[in-house]
């Protein structure tokens, strides 16, 4: 008899919460490790149409690392969908400002779109500081992967 794909079952996992201190980390590859994570894809048992990833806290927000010249050259444009209300911060204000939106930002963009990543984004906590209110959950250390040295511009 054949080998039977495995198809997980949403009551059927377990989450858990994984810590990542982004003091340090760059921007774009904390994304794609916190992204795979959260979606799961690190598990043996990935589903696609199921949550099947882990939840997870980020701190440090605040001292998350762009590269180049990013800081003062990419920006953030939001459109109230009035005429003249275009409103476009560079990252380095919205960095000083509210960071966790930025890493956030980045973080979602990674996410499927629809019902699916609306659930997935739930599970992301991020906190400018050292501290987060999730020391319940009990939080697994998680190690991202080191980068390649870079000049650091923050």
């Amino acid at each position: 008899m054949p080998r039977q794909t495995f198809i997980a079952k949403p009551n059927e996992v377990k989450t858990v919460w994984r810590h990542i201190d982004a003091d340090g980390l760059v921007l774009g590859r904390l994304a794609t490790e916190v992204a795979t994570v959260l979606m799961g894809k690190h598990r043996p048992e990935y589903t696609a149409h199921v949550v099947t990833g882990d939840s997870v806290i980020i701190t440090n927000a605040s001292k998350v690392v762009l590269t180049g010249r990013k800081l003062d050259q990419k920006t953030r444009r939001r459109w109230s969908g009035y005429p003249g209300g275009l409103r476009v911060q560079s990252y380095r204000e919205v960095l000083e400002s509210n960071p966790e939106r930025l890493v956030y930002e980045a973080i979602v963009r990674m996410l499927p779109s629809g019902r699916l990543g609306r659930e997935i984004r739930t599970r992301l906590r991020i906190f400018s500081g050292a501290t987060h209110t999730h020391q319940a959950q009990n939080p697994v250390p998680f190690k991202t992967k080191p980068a390649p040295h870079v000049a650091a511009t923050a």
